[in-house]
């Protein structure tokens, strides 16, 4: 029996998509030993340098590597049952033809979910494909063929093969900043030893072209990685996902890039947890604020179909209890 053109077609779509990271495995694979046992080992002369390079390149490497793999294995977080249409309701919307008849279902249905976004048009939005109304900040990846809560891209070129989003966003986040740091340590650390094989102060060795390259192939990941984890951090203070900065999300009253950002302090703890002890190493934090389902926002005309999700500070809470009771004297 022959298999279908198009089942062998994402056969070799999936193996050729792994390619990537299995060349980033082996490139961060030789790094280790052209730094530990080419640099440290046979050029390094002096043994207190050798063991403060070893202990700080060791943390470095591994929260670098620890990050890689949460960023990579982690599943992508899907919505939830109550986000699918109810057996009736979905059997009379494949039974409608007009979209006007298919929207009033999905409103109806809607109407006991907490929403708050909508398309371009102001439709309730849906997915065919998976069959759910999609929660808020949830957008269907065509490379994964699912719905994926607060999705923010889909990874092929950063050796990633994964789609970021609720579920690994911390994740990827963090690989990006230990990425840096380790590719700054050691670009550093062999900076010096690379001018001095280059200005020929020490002998040719078989170490000479570990340390020439690995210093070229550190300040190259550096310089490419730089652009992309500050952009991050910059969407990171603003709340917002890749797609969202693309295109801002559209609410009742209209569309606001701005609708989920909740202040500086705030935007943070909905990416790293509410646990500040946890947020530099690559583990599941506790969130209050978004559940990947469901988002406070900061607007101001408030969604009067649906429930509010108050995010005022207590200090300005009690600021306006304190006008409220000096305006009733």
């Amino acid at each position: 029996m022959k298999m279908a053109p198009s089942h062998v077609l994402k056969c070799c779509q999936k193996v050729f998509s792994w390619i990537p990271v299995v060349f980033i495995a082996l490139v961060v694979g030789w790094s280790y030993y052209a730094y530990v046992v080419e640099l440290c080992i046979f050029t390094i002369r002096n043994t207190g340098e050798k063991v403060v390079y070893l202990v700080i390149f060791h943390l470095s490497f591994i929260m670098f590597v620890w990050s890689y793999w949460k960023t990579i294995f982690s599943k992508p977080a899907n919505p939830s049952k109550e986000f699918c249409l109810p057996k009736a309701d979905k059997e009379q919307y494949e039974r409608e033809e007009r979209p006007e008849a298919q929207q009033e279902i999905l409103k109806r249905v809607a109407q006991n979910l907490p929403l708050y976004t909508r398309t371009g048009t102001g439709a309730v939005r849906y997915c065919d494909r998976c069959q759910v109304i999609k929660p808020d900040r949830c957008h269907h990846c065509s490379a994964c063929d699912m719905c994926v809560l607060k999705m923010d891209h889909h990874c092929p070129w950063y050796v990633v093969n994964n789609c970021v989003g609720f579920s690994n966003y911390k994740f990827f986040v963090l690989f990006l900043a230990y990425s840096l740091l380790y590719c700054l340590f050691v670009a550093a650390t062999v900076l010096q030893y690379f001018i001095k094989f280059w200005a020929s102060e020490l002998p040719d060795s078989h170490a000479k072209f570990h340390v020439l390259f690995l210093f070229f192939v550190a300040a190259m990941f550096f310089i490419s990685i730089l652009s992309l984890f500050s952009y991050h951090c910059w969407l990171v203070g603003k709340n917002r996902s890749t797609i969202e900065a693309f295109r801002g999300p559209v609410f009742r009253n209209g569309p606001d890039r701005n609708g989920f950002s909740l202040g500086f302090s705030k935007n943070l703890k909905e990416v790293f947890g509410d646990e500040k002890k946890y947020w530099l190493l690559p583990v599941y934090t506790r969130q209050v604020l978004g559940d990947g389902s469901t988002f406070p926002t900061r607007l101001v005309s408030l969604d009067p179909e649906q429930p509010t999700i108050d995010v005022q500070p207590e200090s300005t809470k009690r600021y306006s209890k304190s006008l409220k009771s000096l305006s009733a004297n």
